[in-house]
């Protein structure tokens, strides 16, 4: 196999669930580019419609579907539209709360854990299910977090998800296997997108992770995207159920002061 059909989607349809922005849009442009048919699907269909136009103008080609994760009848009808179709599905829709866990409203806890998991069992559960029944393969990329793996103040609830995430990845992993259905898990970084730039303003916040993380910048989007285009590529046919950080080297790497004599 070539190197440019390794990482080739000609001839694949992509659906990405929270598209509209940050790591989601990143995802959805690069897949675009690969070759993917990509459908960029969340609650903002006007800006989604702009997007794809806009990929489709350069020559990819892409569409634009309303998705609500919130809404049981907006992920059953995307779902349905799609399970017939769809060899790749990426599920990026999230949401998060910063906050003392025994501050956190029920109203809270319940939205965080509808649109982070319950919402993208019930999709992955549509999308996999037309898989299957096509016999023809698939691959799922769930995008979770640092919180996947481990624990940072003032997120309880996102981590209760997130970890979630990774736990359905392996058993989709292996419940799907045999039906050439890779499922991996993309756990990024400290990615700076709009939901939490405000968190990053502080100078204090960068200075931080420069002297800890082992490449002492935030992330940003597009640092996720080719993972992720690698993860929906036959480059990535062997690899399935894990949870990959894309983190700057946070989660296996610290740095420290000491400097050896010269």
């Amino acid at each position: 196999m070539s190197l440019e059909s390794l990482f080739s989607l000609k001839g694949k349809t992509a659906l990405v669930a929270g598209a509209s922005r940050g790591i989601g849009l990143a995802i959805a442009r690069e897949l675009a580019a690969a070759g993917a048919h990509t459908v960029l699907a969340s609650r903002s269909i006007d800006k989604l419609r702009a997007e794809a136009e806009a990929l489709n103008a350069a020559g990819y080609s892409a569409e634009a579907a309303e998705l609500d994760m919130a809404s049981r009848a907006s992920i059953q009808a995307v779902g349905e539209a799609w399970a017939d179709k769809a060899d790749i599905l990426v599920n990026v829709a999230g949401r998060n709360v910063r906050k003392p866990m025994e501050t956190y409203s029920r109203e809270e806890y319940e939205t965080i854990l509808q649109t982070n998991i319950h919402s993208i069992f019930e999709l992955t559960q549509l999308i996999g299910k037309g898989m299957r029944a096509r016999g023809t393969g698939g691959k799922i990329i769930n995008i979770g977090s640092l919180m996947s793996t481990h624990g940072v103040p003032y997120l309880s609830v996102y981590a209760i998800s997130k970890a979630g995430l990774a736990g359905l990845t392996r058993v989709l992993a292996a419940e799907w296997g045999p039906s050439n259905i890779q499922v991996n898990c993309i756990a990024p970084g400290f990615i700076i997108t709009d939901i939490n730039r405000d968190m990053w303003q502080p100078p204090e916040m960068h200075a931080w992770l420069q002297a800890t993380q082992s490449i002492p910048r935030a992330g940003t989007p597009e640092d996720i995207a080719g993972l992720a285009v690698f993860l929906a590529a036959p480059a990535s046919n062997y690899v399935t159920g894990q949870c990959i950080a894309s983190d700057g080297g946070w989660t296996t790497t610290a740095r420290w002061p000491f400097e050896p004599a010269q």
